[in-house]
């Protein structure tokens, strides 16, 4: 006796589309009427859509699941796609390089945000914008310091770093107050406690017992 494994069969390109479309895309591909060979294509589009109601919610999905069927004939089916067939070489490129910001992040506390951001406050003029701008800066720096060191800080720490972050640019503006910690952080709710069980609650009460005094019959 034999047996059929699927180690032992052809690898699927695409194995979310199941065994049985890889079967009917190879075969399709050994029919000689382009016609016909066409109509079993849209017939397969159709399959495919039905096996991955999920792509239905992105916009190109109809030219997705074309570049699929390519994919899964490995690029040797020749039908009249209403899309460009995909370069086969875009699937096997290795991917470039992440563009990582180079530099050393002056405070790891704050992050490199909140450097971007009083960079682009620096560059505003005077104004409304600029002090509501430095105003959301410094809360938001006074919130991370506090969730990475767990630790009170004191409002000048906050201004002072943003002084030499800006280098002198970004000016708190007079009367405007830092937030305080529980307005920067949620607080957590405690948990109710329940009711004191009694001591003698799940255990059977331990009554007296008086015994009858039994009188003899003569």
């Amino acid at each position: 006796m034999t047996y059929d494994y699927n180690t032992q069969r052809k690898r699927m390109a695409l194995p979310e589309y199941g065994r049985n479309v890889q079967k009917m895309v190879d075969h399709i591909k050994t029919i000689q009427d382009r016609d016909e060979r066409n109509r079993a294509a849209r017939t397969i589009i159709q399959i495919m859509g039905n096996l991955n109601p999920q792509l239905r919610d992105e916009g190109d999905f109809r030219h997705k699941l074309w570049d699929h069927l390519s994919l899964i004939a490995n690029f040797e089916l020749d039908i009249d796609s209403p899309y460009p067939v995909p370069e086969q070489t875009k699937f096997f490129e290795k991917p470039g390089p992440v563009p990582y910001q180079q530099g050393n992040i002056r405070f790891l506390h704050y992050g490199r945000i909140v450097e971007l951001m009083i960079d682009a406050a620096c560059e505003l003029k005077d104004g409304d914008e600029k002090e509501y701008l430095t105003t959301l800066i410094v809360n938001q720096m006074k919130k991370s310091y506090i969730t990475w060191n767990r630790s009170q800080v004191p409002d000048e720490v906050i201004i002072g770093d943003m002084t030499l972050l800006s280098k002198g640019r970004l000016k708190m503006t007079e009367g405007v107050k830092i937030l305080e910690i529980r307005e920067l952080l949620p607080q957590t709710k405690k948990k109710p406690q329940g009711k004191p069980m009694g001591k003698s609650h799940g255990k059977q009460q331990n009554k007296p017992f008086h015994k009858k005094q039994l009188h003899n019959r003569h």
